[in-house]
């Protein structure tokens, strides 16, 4: 450790959301200062994002992500630092050839079965299917999502999705991983329901760089918490006694003392099409098993307010 190095008040490891938060309330209601360390070339955590310079696409780097909340302290706290877009999150599946609205709701249920169900008649349907295993403790997960949405329902839009999602026959998980598959028993297909929705205006990164814009706040990037060889690491700050919020993989803050946890993690591969717009939404899930991904994302659909700067040429997709 170099003799030189002046500690701030607090060392926040890992500059995703929850630790940039912690930093600029740090700052503001303790006048700390406050110095971010991030193993990534980049703030912002997983919610990190960049514009795609072929196509103007907004590129969330590890999947999509979509602001919604209903607290009113968190909305109005969050709108301090940047302006949200009007965008609500619809998702949609492919199904044996056809595309069907997500969460599963009263379109989804009568487009499946060929029907023109009423709200309670769905909703007796569901009941029905749902009671195959009435009595009887769930097992795995198969036998969890049976008993909350019926077999038929499941198998076509929950079964192989989560196989390929855990990599793992769903008779093989746990049935605790589920606690609840949402079903409306109306037209109604926002994904969310919260009060507030949006994405921010300008970006993500935008909004992040301006949550630190303080001079109180320092920030080291490709700096490894647990590398004895940069001042803020692990040892050096237990030892100088400065206080750190650690936001990073709790199995390696204590050196995988009881093993590894397992993460799930996603892969993606980028697809570029010849065209203005491939899917006709930001998201779409691929429900089936002959299909090896879970899902497609295409960037420019959550962003139509910028149409006008978008090459209508192009589209860049993330499988």
């Amino acid at each position: 450790m170099a003799e030189d190095v002046t500690y701030p008040d607090l060392v926040v490891v890992g500059a995703g959301l929850f630790g940039l938060t912690v930093a600029q309330q740090a700052v503001e209601k303790a006048g700390a200062r406050v110095h971010i360390i991030d193993v990534r070339d980049h703030i912002g955590g997983n919610a990190y994002s960049y514009f795609d310079e072929e196509t103007g696409a907004e590129v969330h780097k590890y999947g999509a992500h979509l602001f919604h909340t209903s607290n009113q302290r968190v909305w109005e706290y969050v709108n301090r630092f940047t302006e949200f877009t009007d965008y609500v999150h619809r998702v949609y599946a492919t199904h044996d050839g056809e595309v069907y609205p997500l969460p599963t709701n009263l379109g989804t249920i009568n487009q499946f079965f060929r029907a023109h169900y009423t709200p309670a008649e769905a909703k007796a349907l569901i009941e029905e299917q749902a009671g195959e295993l009435a009595g009887k403790d769930p097992q795995n997960l198969n036998d969890k999502g049976i008993s909350l949405i019926g077999r038929p329902l499941y198998e076509a839009f929950i079964k192989n999705y989560t196989a390929k999602q855990w990599q793992t026959d769903p008779s093989e998980l746990p049935a605790s991983i589920i606690n609840r598959l949402p079903v409306r028993f109306n037209y109604d297909n926002r994904y969310f329901k919260d009060t507030w929705e949006g994405l921010p205006k300008d970006g993500y990164t935008a909004w992040f760089e301006r949550m630190i814009d303080d001079p109180r706040i320092t920030v080291s990037l490709n700096t490894d918490f647990f590398d004895a060889s940069q001042p803020y690491n692990k040892e050096a700050l237990n030892a100088a006694g400065v206080p750190v919020v650690y936001t990073g993989p709790v199995d390696r803050y204590f050196d995988y003392a009881l093993g590894d946890l397992k993460w799930r993690t996603v892969d993606f591969r980028e697809v570029r099409y010849d065209e203005d717009d491939h899917f006709g939404c930001p998201v779409m899930n691929f429900s089936d098993a002959d299909v090896p991904y879970t899902r497609a994302i295409e960037f420019k659909n959550f962003n139509p307010e910028r149409h006008d700067s978008q090459n209508h040429e192009r589209t860049v997709v993330w499988e």
